[in-house]
């Protein structure tokens, strides 16, 4: 059985920063693209970032070009998301999920019908 466990939401002031973790049980993960996305109250889920499976290539929507770093360690079996420059406007629940439809690649843009094995996520708010 597949398991995405995220973890690292909180609630942080603008500016600040947070470190999301997804650790991946019953698949491959080494074998897996892997995407970042996040959906606010009100609104669609939305990719924001998705890494190759060796980790040689990121990609990322402009909303966090800049500011989010993705990575991840296939030892681990686990995802990163390191936020800086934190803005009340990505206050959402994360998910992290497997690139199903690209494999080892990530298709871009993001679509959520290209990923499943969705976890259960974790909050992440910004307070102005």
């Amino acid at each position: 059985q597949v398991q995405m466990m995220e973890s690292g939401g909180g609630l942080v002031q603008a500016g600040g920063s947070l470190r999301l973790s997804c650790t991946a049980s019953g698949l491959g993960f080494v074998d897996y693209a892997m995407g970042w996305f996040r959906q606010a109250p009100g609104k669609e889920r939305e990719g924001i970032s998705c890494i190759t499976r060796t980790g040689d290539s990121t990609y990322y929507v402009d909303s966090v070009t800049g500011r989010f770093t993705v990575s991840r360690d296939n030892t681990k079996n686990t995802l990163y998301l390191q936020m800086n420059k934190l803005k009340p406007e990505d206050t959402a629940m994360y998910y992290c999920a497997v690139a199903l439809t690209g494999g080892q690649w990530c298709t871009w843009p993001l679509k959520t019908a290209d990923f499943g094995n969705w976890g259960q996520g974790t909050q992440v708010t910004i307070s102005s």
